[in-house]
């Protein structure tokens, strides 16, 4: 059975336009259902039940309960999701799905009013075929779309997973746009997963789709087939973004085929790419060795991390490959994986994640919780099959790329000139009052501008600080090429908190390239 779920993606760049800002990072065209802005957090049975006697809506509101009285909650899991065999073998005589009494005895809207009432949401599965997955034969959405997307908001669906079987060779994309089309017109805001299992490469076309798509197959619990998944999905990095996200499968972490280690790398590498978090072990049985990898809350922050930017490789090299994540704070996430049968040492460096110079660097071992310094090797003994994890940030200050900014409207995000810092620069309008703004956290007592100026002449700008210009008028003098990168500093009083800096150009031809800000203290 296909397991992942897909979830209906987001027009947000039709939106950044209407209001005349356009996000930094590129945004793929999507259907804005102002949903999943992070990678789902949350629970799917079918990894530790199937269609065993043991899923019943007992169980389900078991890991309701769970989800609030081992704090699962409190870091982010939200979504208590049922997989296939919910319903009776056929639809009733109006032709609706029909909750098998025997497993769910009160139905699935009052299951899904008690996940609600624990301040969670509820999701559910069907196929995009004439019937699921499992032998049995249940039926699917193939010919059902706006019957069951309705049925489904009646009953307070906040998650779809849209499966492939059974779908009479009908093509992928209009099967799977149908069920969109249904969705947005059902009433109810529902999240949609694209379970697709990769086989007609959805990362190319379901942006406009779905929330999530699969990119593989079906996960197992055992070491080949979970590094078998992260090495499918981690190349796809550039069609993950926020509203839309790869899909690696659920996790496996607590059913009990793979080592302590094997999980952490497990959980950490799909943090690591934006993956969605949906736990697929019974946490009735579930050790608190496993609930403390669930639940390590610095891991679960890169998953969660608003930029929403998955990780690319750095190097792969004979099993010792070095991951890369740029976060919205400027800092950058670093996965150190071996996937070798011996401990080996792994390395890498500061600059080359692109994170900037700076004296030295500061890195949090989000396992073990110690920091360290360094000038710039990031290096471990990693042990087999394990994965070392450092949130690396520079000393003494905070770099936000510019990639990250909100631009005004006829800006954009461009990686077409060498030398830039994180994933692009921006590349702002040629107009008076062109604009880039960072959200930025204090305290600072300056603020440093990385840019690039080609042309002959200096482009000024107005900085401002949370509304008020603070430097009119700084001049951004000519670098001598695009690929030559130079700063602009300025002193600033940058309280503690919450703060939001902007430069906007004075002349027409509108500000410099701009490829981060850097807060120092």
């Amino acid at each position: 059975m296909s397991l992942s779920r897909r979830f209906a993606s987001a027009l947000a760049a039709l939106a950044l336009a209407a209001s005349g800002l356009v996000l930094s990072s590129p945004a793929a065209l999507a259907l804005e259902n102002g949903l999943l802005r992070v990678p789902p957090m949350g629970f799917n049975n079918w990894n530790s039940t199937q269609c065993k006697a043991d899923f019943t809506e007992g169980m389900i509101k078991g890991i309701a309960d769970l989800f609030v009285s081992k704090g699962l909650k409190d870091v982010g899991y939200t979504y208590v999701n049922i997989d296939d065999c919910w319903a009776l073998p056929s639809r009733n005589s109006a032709g609706d799905l029909v909750p098998d009494p025997a497993r769910f005895p009160h139905g699935i809207k009052s299951l899904a009013d008690y996940v609600h009432g624990k301040g969670l949401k509820f999701g559910i599965y069907t196929s995009a075929g004439t019937k699921t997955c499992n032998k049995a034969g249940f039926p699917g959405g193939l010919g059902h779309e706006q019957q069951d997307a309705n049925l489904f908001a009646s009953w307070g669906v906040d998650y779809l997973k849209y499966d492939n079987c059974n779908n009479q060779g009908v093509d992928a994309q209009q099967r799977y746009k149908a069920m969109r089309d249904a969705l947005a017109k059902s009433g109810r805001p529902i999240a949609y997963s694209i379970c697709e299992w990769g086989q007609n490469q959805p990362w190319t076309w379901a942006a406009p789709v779905g929330n999530l798509w699969r990119t593989t197959g079906d996960i197992s619990d055992k070491w080949s087939s979970m590094i078998g998944k992260a090495q499918a999905n981690r190349g796809l990095a550039q069609y993950a973004g926020p509203g839309h996200w790869n899909d690696p499968d659920m996790l496996e972490v607590g059913n009990g085929g793979m080592t302590t280690a094997e999980y952490r790398t497990h959980f950490g590498l799909w943090a690591m790419m934006a993956a969605p978090l949906l736990i697929g072990s019974d946490l009735r049985k579930v050790s608190e060795d496993d609930f403390a990898i669930l639940k390590n809350t610095d891991v679960i922050a890169l998953d969660q991390d608003p930029l929403g930017k998955q990780a690319t490789v750095l190097s792969a090299n004979a099993g010792l490959v070095v991951y890369s994540k740029v976060l919205a704070n400027g800092d950058r996430a670093v996965a150190l994986s071996n996937e070798t049968a011996s401990t080996a040492t792994i390395s890498t460096t500061a600059s080359a994640t692109g994170i900037g110079a700076a004296p030295s660097y500061t890195l949090k071992d989000l396992w073990s919780k110690g920091t360290r310094t360094t000038t710039g090797t990031i290096s471990a003994s990693v042990p087999s099959h394990a994965t070392v994890l450092y949130r690396v940030s520079s000393s003494g200050g905070t770099r936000y790329e510019a990639e990250s900014a909100t631009l005004s409207a006829g800006g954009t995000v461009d990686s077409n000139h060498a030398g830039y810092s994180g994933t692009g620069f921006a590349n702002g309008a040629n107009a008076v009052g062109s604009s880039v703004e960072w959200q930025v956290t204090g305290p600072a007592t300056a603020l440093t501008f990385g840019y690039a100026n080609g042309t002959a002449a200096a482009r000024p700008v107005d900085v401002s600080v949370d509304g008020t210009v603070v430097a009119a008028g700084v001049p951004f003098p000519p670098t001598g090429a695009w690929t030559t990168w130079s700063t602009v500093t300025r002193a600033v009083s940058l309280a503690a908190g919450a703060h939001t800096i902007r430069v906007t150009a004075t002349t027409a031809d509108g500000p410099a390239n701009l490829d981060y800000l850097d807060l120092s203290r």
